[in-house]
Order: C-alpha cells, then sequence, then structure tokens
C-alpha cells in the first residue's frame, strides 16, 4: 500500500478556489507535506487591479506559509499560476494553457464556489453549477486523469434531517434553471428564485445540490470523481498553527460579536448538535480520499461521498459550545470591552425580536446618537444592520438538528499508516473540542480582534468594575 507522499510524487494538481480560505490552506499541506509532488497549477483571477501573479505574491507573505518559507522555501517554485475566471468560457484559461492542463493534470480538486448565502439564484447557477459543468468537461478531456476531487458542503441536501453519504436527487430541473440563466429572462429568474426559496434556505445550498447530481452523471459515464462535503468549516486544529483562519468564521466570528458585545441576542437550538470541522482536518480529508480513490479503492457503483464533520458519537452540542464561549469571558475579556458581554439564546421567534431590540438596537442607536453630538462618524446602527442580516441566515443551521452520517471519512482512519495518521490528522474523536473551541476564539482575538494578550491585564480589571 502506497503512503499518501508516494501517491502524490511526481503528480500534477489543478485546483480551483486556490486563493479561498480551503484552497490556500489545501496548497499550503499539499506542498509542505508531499513537497516531491510534480507541480499544482493554481487557477486565479485577477481582482482589485492585481494580477493572478501579484496576488499569489500576497498570500505567500501571508502567516500561513511561514513554516514552508522557513524551511522549504523552494518548493514554492512548484505553484504555477495561470489567469482564469471560474464563470468564464473554458473557466477563463487561454487556448494554452487550457492544454497545458490537459496535457499534464494528474489530479483536480475543484474548491471553487460561491458561499455568499443571499447571492442571486443567476449568480450562484453561474459559480456552482454551471462553473462544475465546466471543470467537469475539461476532466474528460485530460489524457492521465487519476482523481477529481468535488467539494461541496454537507447542508445542501435540504429537507433531510439525516444527511448520509450519498447523492440525492434533485427536486428542480438543473437544465431548466440554466436555460433561464442564460436567457437573462430577470422576472422569470426572480419568479423561479422565490419558488425554489420556499423548499430552499437560500440559493447557494439549493447550487451545490445540482453540482453535485452532475457530478453524480458523469461518475456514471465512468469519470474517476469523488464528492466531499465538509461542514461548518473552523479554524485550523494544528497545521500550519493552531487557530488559523483568514477572517472570522461561524466559530469564531460569533465568539468575537459577544466579546465586543455587539451580539447579545441569538436564535439557537441548544440541543442541536455543531456540526464543524477544523479547516486541516477538512483539507487531510481532502488529501486522502484523492489518494484512496485515486490509487487504492475499486470502482463504486455510486459515486464516493464523504461527509467531513465531526464523528457523531462526539459531536458537541451548541449548548456546550456556549458554556465554553460564556466561561472565556473571564478568562479572555476585551480590552475594548464597555458593559459585560452576555449572549441570551431562544428559539422563540418573538423572545428573539424583544431582545434584539431592548438589548442591541435601542443602544446601538443611543450610541450613534451620541457620536452625532460629538460629531464623529455613526457606524452602531449600520454593525446592527449587518449583524441582523447575518443572525437570519444562521438561523437555518442552529435552529436544525442536523444528523450527518461520517462512515466513509471515519474508514478512511482504517487505511492510514502509522505515519500518515499522524502526518494527515482526521480522527475526529480524538479532537478535544473545549480546547480547540479556546484556542480558536484566543487567536481569533488577536487576529481579527486586534486584541494581543499584552492587554489581558487591563481588560481584566476593567472587566471586574
Amino acid at each position: 500500500m502506497k503512503s499518501v507522499q508516494e501517491f502524490y510524487k511526481d503528480k500534477t494538481i489543478f485546483i480551483t478556489g486556490g486563493s479561498g480560505f480551503m484552497g490556500k490552506v489545501l496548497i499550503e499541506k499539499l506542498l509542505y507535506s508531499c513537497s516531491d509532488l510534480k507541480q499544482i497549477i493554481l487557477l486565479i483571477r485577477s481582482k482589485n487591479g492585481k494580477d493572478e501573479i501579484t496576488r499569489v505574491k500576497e498570500f505567500q507573505k501571508h502567516s500561513l506559509f511561514e513554516r514552508i518559507m522557513k524551511e522549504k522555501p523552494k518548493v514554492m517554485e512548484k505553484l504555477k499560476v495561470i489567469s482564469g475566471e471560474i464563470s468564464q468560457t473554458n473557466i477563463g484559461m487561454s487556448d494554452e494553457n487550457m492544454q497545458f492542463v490537459i496535457d499534464n493534470t494528474n489530479i483536480i480538486f475543484h474548491v471553487a464556489a460561491s458561499i455568499n448565502l443571499k447571492a442571486s439564484l443567476k449568480h450562484n447557477t453561474l459559480i456552482n453549477f454551471i462553473a462544475t459543468k465546466k471543470v467537469l468537461e475539461i476532466a474528460k478531456k485530460i489524457k492521465n486523469l487519476t482523481i477529481m476531487v468535488h467539494v461541496s458542503t454537507a447542508f445542501c441536501n435540504a429537507g433531510f434531517s439525516e444527511c448520509k453519504e450519498l447523492v440525492y436527487d434533485s427536486t428542480c430541473d438543473p437544465l431548466e434553471i440554466i436555460k433561464l440563466v442564460k436567457s437573462e429572462d430577470e422576472n422569470s429568474l426572480v419568479a423561479i428564485e422565490k419558488k425554489l426559496l420556499e423548499r430552499y434556505p437560500n440559493t447557494y445550498l439549493l447550487t451545490k445540490r445540482l453540482a453535485e447530481n452532475l457530478v453524480k452523471e458523469e461518475f456514471d459515464k465512468n469519470l474517476p470523481v469523488c464528492i466531499l462535503r465538509p461542514s461548518i468549516v473552523g479554524p485550523t486544529l494544528k497545521e500550519p498553527f493552531v487557530g488559523w483562519e483568514d477572517s472570522p468564521s461561524a466559530l469564531t466570528g460569533v465568539p468575537l460579536m459577544v466579546y465586543t458585545e455587539v451580539l447579545r441576542c441569538m436564535r439557537v437550538n441548544l440541543e442541536a448538535k455543531f456540526n464543524f470541522i477544523p479547516v486541516d482536518v477538512a483539507i487531510n480529508g481532502f488529501i486522502m480520499a484523492a489518494k484512496y480513490h485515486g490509487c487504492e479503492a475499486s470502482r463504486n457503483e455510486n459515486v464516493p461521498v464523504y461527509n467531513l464533520t465531526i464523528d457523531e458519537q462526539v459531536v458537541p452540542s451548541y449548548k456546550e459550545f456556549f458554556t465554553v464561549l460564556n466561561s472565556l469571558k473571564h478568562v479572555y475579556p476585551f480590552a475594548s470591552s464597555l458593559w459585560y458581554p452576555n449572549i441570551m439564546t431562544t428559539t422563540n421567534k418573538v423572545k428573539y425580536l424583544i431582545n434584539t431590540l431592548l438589548f442591541q438596537w435601542f443602544p446601538a442607536i443611543v450610541i450613534d446618537i451620541l457620536l452625532t453630538i460629538v460629531r464623529r462618524k455613526r457606524l452602531m446602527i449600520e454593525t446592527q444592520s449587518k449583524i441582523t442580516s447575518g443572525m437570519k441566515i444562521l438561523e437555518y443551521f442552529t435552529l436544525n438538528n442536523w444528523r450527518l452520517k461520517s462512515n466513509k471519512f471515519d474508514d478512511l482512519i482504517k487505511i492510514q499508516s502509522h505515519d500518515d495518521y499522524k502526518r494527515f490528522f482526521i480522527d475526529t474523536k480524538k479532537i478535544n473540542f473545549e480546547k480547540y473551541f479556546e484556542d480558536s476564539i484566543i487567536t481569533a482575538r488577536i487576529l481579527h480582534g486586534k486584541d494581543p494578550l499584552s492587554t489581558l491585564s487591563r481588560a481584566k480589571i476593567v472587566f471586574k468594575m
């Protein structure tokens, strides 16, 4: 049985979505732990007037890549950047770059996605569904394709409280949606979006489910592909260091807002399970699944699907999460705190609205009035508008009790050698979630809250007043 490093040796890997949160962690892990790979081809677009080369140089300077730059700087030369745009024809690649990908690629990680839960049906169809169709078309032309990994989400199957590791049939006709998007008939698009959102909470989950059905169709036509579904993706557990994320996630954003007192009320079912996965554990799952299906597994009758989440035997509840959150406010108070941080949770909509009005909106209005009087920029009402909108989106995940089966993900552990088990850790039963939550909140305090630990002594004095 080949080790993971042996499998990836001399392989060329094509990655979409490499500038995103999960994409960056995937690139870092492959370059660091599978350094004998031949090349990583990264599809990246220019943004804010910066070309693709400049953007890559920028994220190489990011703290995420520090250990590579210190220990293996030469390996960064294996990162080849090509210009592209996932929503365009041929995903924005030139004919020359397209041919290079077709001639040289062995493994595809299709990570690119629009995760905007408020985006229109047209936008998310273009990015999450039609772009996946384009990547699949490219995959079918690749001469030496070993495996393609399509990244989905564990929550794409609206209407199922228990989600198994299989593809659920779509409840709408994807071809009809494509026709509407291409016809640019805005009135019809708005009408069908309104109708579809009676069954789906948002267009993101709908389009990810449609994409899974598309991947299944190509698997049935003998394309070597598997589907990986991360749950709520949180900061790193271990690598390259504890608690890293490029922006606040659902797991750290709530504590940050609570500790800075802009969030005091939330609709959540405390008995529901908090299905999450540290990003580095999810990425190790990507790497292991690609190795298994590209090297050892016999062809399945059905497309392989993996729910990447904490094992349901040990997954904590939201009550346990908020218990840790409340205990840490005494240990790591923010220096900028003005009053006692507290979070009130309820499933009752009326109670939530009353509490939000009294403890979030009323203080925000008062503060903005005072800021106006002293001729300072008002900001609290705008902040509360964003928080209210964000909390509305999160309700779908925090009020429902999701049972995510992860048997196949757990089975990947059984095929790991001792070295691979340590190097590509995916054993979620061994995660101490209380310590993970604490580490994540501490790091978020420093990275995103801009509140270094050196302010703790002063913050604790203020907290006790």
